[in-house]
Order: C-alpha cells, then sequence, then structure tokens
C-alpha cells in the first residue's frame, strides 16, 4: 500500500471485498487472492479489473496487485500477472490490458515492463479520484495488445 492514497479500515477493506466479488460474478473475473503454493500464506492480490472512473482509456479492464512486503522482489506478482493476462486474453477474450501507477512505483513498473506492456509519456494521467495536488494524482498508463502479448509468447 505505499503508493495507495490511504489506509482503509475493516469496513472498508470488506466493501473492497464485496465490490470485486461482484464483479467476479458479473464478469468472470477479479481481483483474486495470492497465496504462496508451498506453504497457503495470504500475499495479497492479483487479477483483473474495471477501473471505476472515467479516463481517456476507459472503458477497459487493468492488472493489478498489491503484494505484502516480504513477497516483493520474488516474482510472485509477474508469475501470477502472465496467468492473469492469459486468462484475460484468452478466456475473457479481451484485445488489450492496461495497468497503471504514479511514477515512482518503480517495483510495478518494472512487472509491466516484463509483462511486455508498454508506456508512452502522452498518456500518463491525472488519477480522476485524487485531488491534482495530491503527491500521488500523478499516474503513468502501460498497455498490452493482445497481439503483441501472442507475438511475445511465440518470441
Amino acid at each position: 500500500m505505499e503508493y495507495y492514497p490511504a489506509l482503509g479500515d475493516e469496513g472498508w477493506a470488506l466493501g473492497f471485498i464485496k465490490a470485486h466479488n461482484e464483479q467476479i460474478d458479473k464478469s468472470g473475473f477479479g481481483l483474486l487472492a495470492c497465496v504462496l503454493k508451498n506453504t497457503n500464506e495470504f500475499i495479497g492480490y492479483i487479477g483483473l479489473a474495471v477501473p471505476g472512473f472515467q479516463a481517456h482509456f476507459t472503458p477497459c479492464v487493468e492488472i493489478g496487485w498489491r503484494l505484502a512486503y516480504n513477497a516483493w522482489g520474488k516474482g510472485y506478482a509477474t508469475e501470477a500477472a502472465q496467468a492473469c493476462l492469459a486468462d484475460g486474453f484468452i478466456q475473457h477474450k479481451l484485445e488489450e490490458i492496461v495497468s497503471f501507477t504514479v511514477p515512482q512505483n518503480l517495483r510495478s513498473r518494472r512487472v509491466m515492463e516484463k509483462l511486455g506492456m508498454s508506456h508512452d509519456e502522452k498518456e500518463n494521467f491525472t488519477h480522476p479520484k485524487l485531488p491534482e495536488s495530491h503527491p500521488l494524482s500523478l499516474h503513468v498508463l502501460y498497455r498490452l495488445k493482445k497481439s503483441d502479448w501472442q507475438i511475445r509468447l511465440l518470441g
């Protein structure tokens, strides 16, 4: 949650879970609990979601993740995100998946790049749910088209 504007309380967390469970029921995809295979330890979430705001790139489906600090730098986000991309492109027949974060979130940006996502500075945007003066309002947008994902698989 290092680059999240605020920490939520238990009520916020329960609402978050409910909303994403409803999205899974509606669309067949959503943010999913991420657990380690060997220990069943919950380390965060990862998955596909529909952003709850309007921007120049919406409507769209985004891939996102939040992992516990002890899970950083171990390849878990990349591994799970690759499976989510495959699900999005193959099962849900999406033509493009996006991801976004604040410019200073270099760990997440590196995962996006490992996934083959591309960034164009002209598409940077101010997050519509934050005031422009907020230190986390500026976001970078990454995109991955299904055709580019398929080329990487064959590569």
